[in-house]
């Protein structure tokens, strides 16, 4: 049975919900969730990963933020636990950025971290 929580584990910015709202709707993925989490590899040890899933499995805690559902494995959560994604398109660069304060390096990718 998946958990909720009322304490946002991961915080969207305006900018990241409405790109991934736009992305749900391109790919017409229209009430899925967002699941968000770190997988093993990387230039720095530790990747994110972010998806669209129907359904939470049984471990997973989920809540909703700017009316995006959004799921994070129990495992992931204490790497991810108070980042901030946000979504930037400029001429210099454009994606999502990932303000955690829970890395203790990162690397010049953006999205890989230690």
């Amino acid at each position: 049975m998946e958990k909720t929580t009322q304490q946002p584990i991961v915080t969207l910015t305006d900018a990241a919900a409405a790109k991934i709202q736009a992305m749900m709707q391109k790919e017409g993925k229209q009430g899925y969730a967002l699941r968000f989490g770190v997988v093993t590899g990387g230039c720095a040890g530790l990747s994110y990963e972010m998806k669209f899933q129907k359904t939470p499995y049984e471990n997973d805690l989920s809540f909703e933020q700017k009316g995006l559902n959004i799921i994070v494995n129990q495992e992931s959560v204490e790497f991810v636990k108070g980042i901030e994604i946000d979504y930037v398109d400029t001429l210099r660069e454009s994606g999502f950025k990932y303000k955690n304060p829970q890395a203790k390096s990162s690397c010049g990718c953006g999205t890989s971290f230690s």
